[in-house]
């Protein structure tokens, strides 16, 4: 599986170095432009959560006290969410290449759940051995993303993904065709602001073309730091050969030298991240490509800079201009270094919808006054926070069978704009896709 050729291996100093950089992507343009089959491979069959049974599911990916730790996180609220009676789930198998975080999951999970729980540093081990299991939940860095669920498809699971569901665009596309080829299976991405019930109303309206022609949105996720972004402490005990195996962590990235800035906060280096792009602006993307429903993104253009953190590779402000195959631009902000965004909104021919708040607002344009009625379709609560809710509904599917919100389609879509953003902001220039071929190149 290939990795990007247009993100940069090191900070760019010199403009000599933005000027090769540019011409090396448009080069990787001339060869994407070039067709490529995606097919996916039918998996093998596994045995689904019977009623009254556990669903039994494996976390990859643990992480380190010193950052939020999603594999950690997701295993503390599993545990929770289960001894509350939300759900009837045991994690029964943990997956991680550091060994003290791996200890640490797996004596977590003894403890709260009062079962037998295995600890694997190899995931595919994990797959193959843990016969009952019924999925898995994935929260590595994104390099590993597309194997990991491509392998889990083959092996019958159903698959919780963290964002962004994979590094690049060519790893989203071979993700999506192994989950088209396997509709037995359940995939969900996760991006929980597709919990927010203001996204489902404005999919609803724009569908009943409630606004006319959706022609123009906008939405942004900006917060601030005082240091930097993504500044987690680094853990002394993390050793390669001794407590981490680091050829394994790098995987299909390739060798690289141990760096444990690199390991504890890899999202900052434009080699192994896209920074806001994928990391934060993915939340607020999804919800809005799948409310809109206006085809893949055909053209992307990006720009951002090094304003205050400029020890940080990937930039610390990010604006995009995301054109879409069905006749709409969509513009995002995305910031590190200064937490003010802009509202999130739908602006229709008739109508705009108003999605800045917990609610979905539709007002009407001002020509189309006395015919489109002022409304406000309030949320309701549900009691739980976001992340639990999309915790909650992949595992509910997981029961009934059904399909996730947070669909491979959806998520592939998202990819698209990450991966041209990137393109973008490292080429100075925009990008293009074209669904037919499913290809990318430099416009």
């Amino acid at each position: 599986m290939s990795t990007t050729p247009h993100r940069p291996h090191g900070p760019i100093t010199s403009r000599r170095e933005m000027l090769a950089l540019g011409a090396a992507a448009a080069a990787a343009g001339a060869c994407a432009s070039t067709p490529k089959s995606y097919v996916g491979v039918r998996g093998a069959d596994r045995a689904r959560p019977a009623a009254g049974e556990p669903i039994r599911i494996a976390i990859i990916g643990m992480g380190a006290p010193s950052t939020p730790a999603m594999g950690f996180g997701h295993l503390s609220r599993i545990c929770a969410l289960a001894k509350e009676g939300k759900e009837n789930v045991q994690v029964v198998a943990i997956c991680d290449v550091a060994a003290p975080y791996l200890q640490r999951g797996v004596d977590y999970a003894k403890e709260k759940q009062g079962i037998e729980v295995r600890g694997y540093a190899d995931y595919k081990r994990m797959y193959a051995e843990e016969k009952g299991l019924h999925g898995v939940l994935i929260a590595t860095p994104e390099h590993w993303h597309a194997q990991m669920a491509i392998d889990a498809m083959a092996a019958g699971l159903d698959v919780y993904c963290e964002k962004p569901m994979t590094y690049d665009l060519e790893q989203a596309l071979e993700l999506r065709a192994a989950v088209l080829a396997n509709p037995q299976n359940i995939f969900q991405c996760g991006t929980q602001f597709l919990q927010h019930r203001k996204y489902w109303k404005a999919k609803e309206l724009i569908a009943a073309g409630a606004i006319g022609k959706p022609t123009f949105s906008q939405t942004s996720y900006c917060r601030n730091s005082k240091g930097g972004e993504w500044l987690y402490g680094i853990d002394a005990q993390i050793e390669p050969g001794k407590t981490l195996d680091w050829g394994a962590w790098c995987g299909p990235m390739g060798k690289a030298e141990w760096d444990p800035a690199v390991f504890f906060r890899w999202r900052r280096y434009a080699k192994w991240s896209s920074g806001i792009i994928g990391d934060l602006l993915v939340h607020v993307t999804s919800p809005l490509v799948y409310a809109l429903d206006q085809g893949w993104p055909v053209r992307v253009t990006a720009s951002g800079g090094h304003y205050h953190d400029t020890a940080m590779e990937n930039p610390d402000q990010v604006n995009l201009t995301v054109e879409f195959e069905k006749g709409h631009t969509m513009t995002i902000a995305g910031s590190t270094c200064n937490e003010t965004g802009v509202e999130a909104m739908v602006r229709g021919h008739m109508a705009n919808l108003y999605l800045g708040g917990n609610d979905c607002i539709l007002r009407p344009e001002r020509i189309f006054g006395e015919e489109i009625e002022e409304q406000t379709f309030q949320s309701a609560a549900t009691g739980l926070n976001d992340q639990d809710e999309h915790r909650l509904h992949w595992l509910g599917c997981m029961r009934s069978r059904k399909p996730a919100i947070g669909d491979v389609d959806t998520a592939a879509k998202v990819m698209v704009i990450v991966d041209l953003a990137a393109r973008s902001i490292w080429s100075r220039a925009a990008w293009t896709f074209d669904p037919k071929t499913l290809t990318a190149s430099k416009a």
